[in-house]
C-alpha cells in the first residue's frame, strides 16, 4: 500500500484519477471533426501545435514565418501573426494563460501577450543557429531554450524589458536535437541526432555549466528488460560522450571507471549519458528526433529513426531510481518498457508526438493521420501495467483526415480533443461522436 502511494496510485494520491479514466473512455469514440477554418494559405507546413493551459486557445507554428491562433471549441480562426519571425516558426510554449513564447530558424525567441498581439512583448537574441525548443520553469520563471548551435540558454523573465531578458549559456553539446524539463524541473533531458540521450540530474538552472564542470555518472546503453532478468549478462557497454570535454574526444577510461554517485545521492547537475535501446537497432546508430515527458514524470517518450532513415519507432522508457540491479555497474536511469514501429513516411521531417494530459495515452503521427496508443488495451496507468519485458504499445484507434504527412499532434489540456497538423498546412481536430 505504501509503495502504491509512492507510485501515485490510489484516490488518496490522485483524486482526479476517475475523471481521467472517464476522459480516456471518451477517446474510444473519437472521430475526425471539421478542419479549422484558415483565412490564409501562405503559412506552409505546420511544425508545432500548442494549447493554452486553460484550453481556450490553440496556437499553430508554421513553416512560412506565421503563427496562427484558433478557438479550439468553435474551430474559428482568431488571429494570424503574419510576420511573427523572419524564418520558420518551430515551437510555441505558453508561460501562463496569456503570455507565450515562439522560437524560429531566424535564431530568435519572441514573447507575445494574447491581450495585445499587434506587437511582440520583446525579442530575445542569444542563439547563433536555428532555435528548436522552448521550456519554462514556472517556479523560478526561467525560460529555457535550445537550438542547433548546441546551446541551452536560460532567460530570466523576471527581469524582462522591451529590449529582452538577461540570459546565460547553461549547457552545450554537439548534435543537439531536443531538450525537455521534467514536470517538477528536477531533471533536464537532451536528445541528439547521434543517438545519445543526456540527463542532467538534480537540476539547478541558476548554476551555469562550464566545460568539464559537471560530474559524469556513466556513459552506457539503457537497460533492457532482459538485462534486468538475466543474471549472467556482462557489464554495460561504454560509449563516447557527445559533450565537449576538456580533452576532446571520447570519455577516458579513468572517467568511466569512477564510482557512480547515484547511490548516495548525485550532486547538482550531474550528467548521465545514455544510448537508448531501440528494437532492431542494437548494432546500428539511430537519431532521436522527438522527445516528450510523461505529465507525472514517470517516463520519457522518444521517436527514433535508424541511421539509414528506413525505420522509425516510438519508445517509452521508465525512469528508475534507487540502487543498481547489478552491483558491478550503476543503475541506468531509463528502462525500455513499450515500443511500436511507425510508418516511415515524410523522410527528413520530424514527427512530434505527445502524451495525453493524464499520461494514459500517446498520440503519434502515422502517415497521413495519427494513432492513439495505450500501454494496454484498457488504457491503464503506466505504473499499473509495467511489463517485465519490453512490450508493444497497443493501438487504440487510428484517425486519418489529412492528405499529406502529419508532422505534429497535441492533446487539449482541458477538453477531450486532439489536434494535428500536416506538411501541406492543414490543421484537423478530433472529438468524440456518439
Amino acid at each position: 500500500w505504501l509503495r502504491g502511494r509512492c507510485l501515485g496510485r490510489g484516490a488518496a494520491v490522485d483524486p482526479a484519477r476517475d475523471t481521467f479514466g472517464a476522459m480516456t473512455g471518451l477517446y474510444g469514440a473519437i472521430q475526425p471533426a471539421d478542419s479549422v477554418s484558415l483565412s490564409t494559405r501562405t503559412h506552409g507546413a505546420v511544425f508545432n501545435l500548442e494549447y493554452s493551459p486553460d484550453g481556450s486557445v490553440l496556437t499553430v507554428a508554421c513553416e512560412q514565418t506565421e503563427v496562427l491562433l484558433f478557438d479550439p471549441i468553435s474551430s474559428k480562426h482568431i488571429k494570424t501573426l503574419s510576420e511573427a519571425h523572419e524564418d520558420c516558426v518551430n515551437n510555441i510554449r505558453f508561460l501562463d494563460n496569456r503570455l507565450f513564447a515562439t522560437c524560429s530558424d531566424d535564431t530568435t525567441i519572441a514573447l507575445w501577450d494574447l491581450r495585445k498581439l499587434n506587437t511582440k512583448v520583446c525579442t530575445l537574441h542569444g542563439h547563433t543557429s536555428w532555435v528548436k525548443n522552448i521550456e519554462y520553469d514556472t517556479n523560478t520563471r526561467l525560460l529555457v531554450t535550445s537550438g542547433f548551435d548546441g546551446n541551452v540558454i536560460i532567460w530570466d523573465t523576471n527581469r524582462c524589458t522591451e529590449d529582452g531578458c538577461p540570459h546565460k549559456k547553461f549547457f552545450h553539446t554537439r548534435f543537439l536535437m531536443r531538450m525537455r524539463l521534467t514536470p517538477d524541473c528536477s531533471k533536464m533531458l537532451i536528445s541528439t541526432s547521434s543517438g545519445y540521450l543526456l540527463i542532467l540530474h538534480d537540476l539547478d538552472l541558476n548554476k551555469s555549466l562550464e566545460v568539464g564542470s559537471y560530474p559524469i555518472l556513466r556513459a552506457r546503453r539503457t537497460t533492457s528488460s532482459s538485462d534486468i532478468t538475466s543474471s549472467g549478462s556482462s557489464g554495460p557497454r561504454a560509449v563516447g560522450s557527445p559533450c565537449h570535454q576538456s580533452n576532446a574526444g571520447p570519455l577516458s577510461e579513468k572517467t568511466l571507471s569512477r564510482p557512480s554517485q547515484r547511490e548516495g545521492g548525485s550532486p547538482r547537475n550531474s550528467l548521465e549519458v545514455l544510448t537508448p535501446e531501440v528494437p532492431g537497432e542494437r548494432d546500428r546508430g539511430n537519431c532521436i528526433t522527438s522527445l516528450q515527458l510523461h505529465p507525472k514524470g514517470w517516463a520519457t517518450l522518444l521517436r527514433c529513426s535508424s541511421n539509414t532513415d528506413d525505420q522509425e519507432w516510438t519508445c517509452v522508457y521508465e525512469f528508475q531510481e534507487g540502487a543498481p540491479v547489478r552491483p558491478v555497474s550503476p543503475r541506468c536511469s531509463l528502462r525500455l518498457t513499450h515500443c511500436i514501429e511507425e510508418a516511415n513516411v515524410g523522410r527528413g521531417y520530424i514527427k512530434e508526438l505527445c502524451f495525453s494530459p493524464d499520461g494514459r495515452m500517446i498520440s503519434s503521427p502515422h502517415g497521413f493521420g495519427i494513432r492513439l496508443l495505450g500501454f494496454d488495451a484498457h488504457c491503464s496507468e503506466l505504473v499499473d501495467c509495467l511489463p517485465r519485458e519490453a512490450s508493444p504499445l497497443r493501438e487504440i484507434r487510428s484517425l486519418y483526415s489529412h492528405n499529406d504527412v502529419v508532422l505534429t499532434t497535441k492533446f487539449s489540456p482541458t477538453h477531450c480533443q486532439i489536434a494535428s497538423g500536416c506538411l501541406s498546412g492543414r490543421v484537423s481536430l478530433y472529438q468524440p461522436k456518439f
